[in-house]
């Protein structure tokens, strides 16, 4: 694919794709710019391509329905010399499996959270919520009116997922944390 833009808004998106905390939309990067949204998904692709056709230690993906540059998995094991355990969500087994009911049964309650696990989880929802991995996206209907929690954009971006469609079978779950915790990723918790 030949160059179709200037070199120059590409280099702008590159920086803007850098510099975000968060995954970047076309919306906000085609406003940035001052594009069509069409353009900015080319130079996007455009951008890709040369990362995948030359050896970098990146790459832009696209997670939690925006775009971010990211490292690339091979290159793990030096990340990690130099993140060792600082940025881990280093999140106990209890935390996970209540996590992963979550994911997979949102919108749920912590009573029926409780009910599938068998055992209290006030602890594993708070340690999750202050992680922001789950909040609070509403009141169930009846008695009391629980809260039910669901996942946050944090969540699909520390799983690398596009959105909920793409969580892999309940059983790969943990093990995709497993490896993820290993990488000791940098997400910013609280930053939705």
């Amino acid at each position: 694919m030949g160059l179709m833009f200037p070199m120059e808004s590409k280099s702008i998106l590159e920086c803007l794709l850098f510099v975000a905390k968060e995954p970047l939309t076309l919306k906000t990067m085609a406003q940035i710019l001052e594009l069509p949204e069409h353009d900015i998904l080319l130079m996007v692709e455009e951008l890709v391509t040369e990362y995948n056709n030359t050896p970098h230690g990146i790459n832009i993906k696209y997670v939690a329905n925006g775009y971010q540059l990211c490292t690339r998995p091979e290159f793990a094991p030096y990340i990690e010399k130099l993140y060792k355990p600082q940025n881990s969500y280093g999140l106990s087994k209890a935390a996970l499996e209540t996590l992963a009911i979550i994911a997979y049964k949102q919108p749920i309650t912590r009573a029926e959270v409780e009910s599938i696990r068998g055992v209290r989880v006030d602890s594993s929802i708070g340690t999750l919520a202050e992680k922001n991995l789950v909040r609070e996206v509403g009141r169930k209907e009846g008695p009391g009116r629980p809260m039910l929690f669901g996942t946050t954009p944090a969540f699909l971006r520390y799983f690398g997922l596009r959105d909920l469609l793409e969580l892999p079978d309940p059983e790969e779950f943990a093990a995709r944390h497993e490896q993820l915790d290993q990488l000791k990723f940098d997400v910013e918790p609280n930053s939705d």
